[in-house]
């Protein structure tokens, strides 16, 4: 049985040392084409996995780009409605300081012709002449003030109408830095 044992264990050793040899000799051998291949597909892995991370990182700030430019629509529009409703308020403080203006020269009319009358039939220094007078004055004033209110209200209006126009154009340029935003993150999303 020794010399089976001893025969046995010669076997296993050459075996084994011939496995030994074929590793070594597959190792110092340059790759085979599959693995190669294998290789270059964990490789091509690796860049396309970067890619993507580039991609979603661009895709997030398209998105975070749209989100303030819908923030900065909102805004704008908010603004230029406000600046409306100035405009319609001062367009109302026009008309209403206008019609006052006017009634305050219909008085003056009123006045002088009344002024007139009285100096003819009582005489330039009579109570009821130096009353119209004084009613003449008082209208005049009253108009000359409606007349200050009338062009303040025209520089409000006008300076309102300006800030509206200026919202307007914010707003368009939004518009467009959104569409823009858009265009990108679908770009971003189709990868292309």
């Amino acid at each position: 049985m020794n010399a089976e044992l001893i025969v046995r264990r010669g076997v296993l050793a050459i075996a084994l040392a011939g496995l030994l040899a074929g590793g070594a000799y597959a190792q110092s051998q340059d790759p085979t084409p599959q693995q190669q291949d294998i290789q270059s597909d964990k490789k091509d892995i690796r860049n396309d996995k970067k890619d993507l991370a580039k991609d979603r990182a661009d895709r997030n700030a398209d998105q975070r780009d749209i989100n303030h430019d819908k923030r900065d629509l909102s805004k704008d529009r908010a603004d230029r409605n406000a600046d409306q409703k100035d405009i319609n308020h001062d367009r109302r403080d026009l008309n209403k300081d206008r019609i006052d203006r006017n009634k305050d020269q219909r008085d003056i009319n009123h006045d002088k012709t009344q002024l007139a009358r009285d100096d003819q039939k009582y005489g330039a220094n009579s109570a009821q002449a130096q009353a119209d007078r004084k009613d003449l004055r008082a209208d005049r004033v009253d108009r000359n003030k409606d007349q200050r209110d009338i062009n303040h209200d025209k520089k409000d209006l006008s300076k309102d109408r300006k800030d509206r126009n200026q919202d307007q154009k914010e707003i368009n340029k939004d518009k467009k830095g959104l569409h823009k935003d858009r265009k990108d993150l679908r770009h971003d999303k189709r990868g292309h």
